[in-house]
């Protein structure tokens, strides 16, 4: 803001709205006694679309008894699948190189300690492991895509 002479900027996306003000270098501070900052403070770091994007279609409507996982074991109701969900924001691999076969195919047994895919998130590759037993029913994600903290990611069969 300071190189482009910007005291105040708003973006807005949809219903979410950002107001950035910079304080001027005489400003006084909001209450008597409070140091003024002289020193940046971080922001906590938002996902944005890219300037342009445009919002995904919306996704087919499903009845919350469809969808609804279970509480304590995250296995969806109606299927009784296990959903494996991304533990972090990042692009999703499924495999470990462009020329490397999948970790994992519709139809694969995993266990606990299987790695299933790789997340890659601030240019770290993080493997992701299964932590359930049993047979991969549906991959969700495309090869590459970008992901969120809780995404489904894989389906997978419990093994009894």
């Amino acid at each position: 803001m300071t190189e482009n002479d910007l005291s105040e900027i708003s973006l807005r996306d949809g219903s979410e709205e950002i107001n950035l003000k910079r304080c001027s270098s005489n400003a006084t501070p909001a209450m008597a006694g409070l140091p003024s900052i002289t020193h940046p403070v971080p922001l906590p770091a938002t996902a944005l679309p890219p300037v342009g994007a445009h919002a995904a279609e919306p996704a087919p409507a499903e009845t919350e008894a469809d969808s609804a996982p279970d509480a304590q074991t995250g296995v969806t109701t109606d299927e009784g699948l296990a959903a494996i969900r991304s533990p972090m924001v990042g692009t999703f691999y499924s495999s470990p190189n462009p020329d490397a076969p999948p970790f994992v195919q519709v139809g694969s047994t995993v266990d606990a300690d299987t790695v299933i895919c790789i997340v890659e998130a601030m240019k770290v590759f993080n493997e992701i492991k299964a932590e359930v037993c049993g047979s991969i029913e549906r991959i969700v994600v495309a090869d590459q895509e970008p992901i969120e903290y809780g995404q489904e990611l894989f389906l997978v069969r419990p093994s009894s």
